[in-house]
């Protein structure tokens, strides 16, 4: 039978004792690790959240001690009370926080027994992520998983310190609120009290932050659970959580500086690593035609280079054909690849540039006899010589081209170079490189509903030099946008809003709304924007993606104490799940006879 912890109280965390505990009786309590039985002695190797400290049990001091421990298995959880004594020095284990102590019990006491687990609590636990997950409590113990989340958790403590030191407030929104379709798909919730009407979660606290604004609270930042209906990728869930701020009276050097501030705080308190500020600006232009990527990793050069107006005279005609039909040429050069890939990992790389949507990688190889090529004989010895000269090639390189749309070639090549650089070791570990993407277009194209839609968001504020074409010309509009990013990897974006009524009004007419679908929307937004609304914006990072990239994981599941998997089911719980038809009537719901797998 389990005992209780009555009369004993912990006064150590396992790791967290030091020599000045040495001959002082403490007492801790955790789960056992392993056991080692050497007769006389007993070895029990306990765990908690700090670590492990070995404790000691001597039948011949304590024989009643020695005979309840022997019964402790794995993930028992026990109290031990004893004193703190030196390990002997050929005991002493280098490779433990805590190998040079260990505690002599004196009151053993088994909190509670465990069955054999199905898998070992270790860390970098060879077990699939489906059992993992589906028994994630047991998970959660691994070393490496409370790791991750107390550096989430020490993430998240920065932020709000800092914030507060920088005169934010700290408010909480909404969890139910109106669905604003634009965008994402919104997890909805039905109204029990208004039936036929729908809750949704946000997505974002966006509307509320800027309400504050109109408030007068001047300086916001929540940490706040966001939700999207969207498909899911290992840096994404359904549910996410963000650093979420918003600031009066700014335009974006005032935003980006006092995120800078944050961020190298952050990386030195948490990281213990020293990022260098300002952090590089990169226009989003710049940033697509020299990395093929909105948020590029530039850590390692392989730029793409334009080679369209070669390509024209080429003869070539999938070259010729890319650019009369509007598109370009574009190439990279892989500097001293050459020898390094067989003609198959050539064709693998062409794989991956079909992968998004290229018809075909055309390629050149650089030696000393001069080329080989995949279309070398539709090229003139000029043209050849032209590439090579463009793209500064000398012997050993290998010349990569892709035509096709512009979207087709920066995805396609911007995706190659990752490839290339991961396969070749280009990045050196360790490297912390933070840039802004800044001065994003206004609106894209939506081909299927033929009209403009906001990149961002349909509150993100015009530049100034650009006013003059949201109605004339959409398309040449930037936005005073910015997207930080780290290793190649967007982790937080914003803007600055619109806080002018006429303007709002004007975006949401460029978007194909009229003034009667605006009202219905953003009505309560638009209203409040009639009593004298500040310049304002802001930002919001994402909590879990900035967890994993620090920890240098793969996965934000890594850094989420309970996740979803790709379906956005929870292996735990079993949720989603079907309700007693009771709560749906409640709901005014009716589920529809036809199965989801014929819809």
């Amino acid at each position: 039978m389990a005992e209780n912890i009555q009369g004993m109280k912990r006064t150590h965390r396992c790791a967290e004792v030091t020599a000045a505990d040495v001959g002082h009786d403490i007492t801790v309590m955790g789960w056992v690790q392993k056991r080692r039985d050497l007769g006389a002695l007993l070895f029990i190797a306990l765990r908690d959240r700090s670590g492990i400290l070995q404790v000691v049990v001597n039948s011949e001091t304590h024989a009643e001690l020695h005979e309840k421990a022997v019964q402790v298995r794995s993930e028992f959880v026990v109290a031990v009370r004893g004193k703190l004594a030196n390990r002997d020095a050929s005991a002493v284990n280098a490779n433990m926080e805590t190998g040079t102590v260990e505690l002599v019990a004196e009151e053993f006491r088994i909190l509670s027994k465990s069955e054999t687990p199905p898998f070992h609590i270790e860390d970098n636990s060879s077990a699939n992520d489906v059992l993992r997950l589906k028994h994630r409590f047991l998970d959660l113990r691994r070393p490496d998983m409370q790791r991750n989340l107390m550096l989430r958790h020490r993430l998240a403590k920065c932020a709000r310190d800092h914030f507060h030191d920088a005169g934010f407030l700290e408010i909480e929104t909404p969890m139910l609120t109106k669905s604003t379709p634009e965008g994402a798909r919104d997890y909805l919730v039905p109204s029990r009290v208004q039936p036929g009407k729908f809750f949704a979660l946000p997505q974002s606290p966006q509307l509320f932050k800027q309400l504050l604004m109109v408030g007068g609270f001047d300086r916001y930042m929540q940490i706040t659970k966001c939700f999207r209906d969207e498909d899911l990728r290992a840096d994404r869930q359904p549910e996410f959580t963000q650093i979420d701020l918003e600031m009066a009276f700014v335009d974006v050097d005032d935003v980006i500086g006092v995120n800078e501030t944050f961020l190298r705080k952050a990386f030195k308190d948490v990281m213990g690593v020293d990022v260098p500020t300002p952090f590089k600006r990169l226009p989003y232009d710049q940033a697509m035609s020299r990395y093929g990527s909105d948020k590029p990793d530039t850590r390692f050069g392989l730029e793409l280079c334009d080679c369209s107006d070669l390509a024209v005279s080429s003869g070539f005609q999938v070259f010729s054909g890319a650019v009369d039909a509007g598109g370009s040429v574009r190439a990279i050069n892989a500097k001293g690849c050459g020898p390094k890939y067989s003609r198959k990992e050539i064709d693998a790389l062409g794989d991956v540039a079909k992968t998004y949507k290229a018809k075909g990688l055309a390629w050149i190889v650089i030696d000393e006899a001069g080329f080989k090529s995949s279309f070398a004989k539709f090229l003139t010895e000029d043209v050849l010589a032209g590439f090579k000269a463009r793209l500064g090639a000398e012997p050993g390189d290998l010349l990569l081209f892709v035509a096709d749309k512009d979207d087709v070639v920066f995805d396609a090549l911007g995706h190659l170079r990752l490839a290339i650089a991961a396969k070749t070791g280009l990045i050196r570990p360790g490297t912390w490189d933070l840039l802004w993407v800044t001065e994003f277009p206004l609106l894209e194209r939506d081909g299927e509903e033929d009209r403009w839609v906001a990149k961002h968001h349909p509150f993100t504020s015009p530049m100034d030099e650009d006013l003059a074409y949201l109605e004339s010309d959409p398309g040449k509009v930037r936005a005073k946008a910015y997207d930080i990013v780290l290793n190649g990897v967007e982790i937080g974006g914003g803007s600055i809003r619109i806080h002018d009524q006429e303007l709002q009004q004007k975006m949401f007419r460029t978007i194909g709304f009229t003034e009667e679908q605006a009202q219905a929307r953003f009505g309560f937004l638009l209203d409040a924007f009639r009593y004298g609304t500040p310049p304002h914006g802001g930002l919001a990072y994402g909590l879990d993606r900035l967890s994993m990239l620090m920890l240098g994981k793969d996965s934000i599941r890594d850094v989420i104490a309970f996740p979803k998997v790709q379906t956005a089911a929870c292996l735990m719980t079993g949720a989603p799940d079907v309700v007693d038809d009771k709560q749906l009537d409640e709901l005014h719901i009716r589920l529809s006879d036809v199965p989801l797998e014929a819809e």
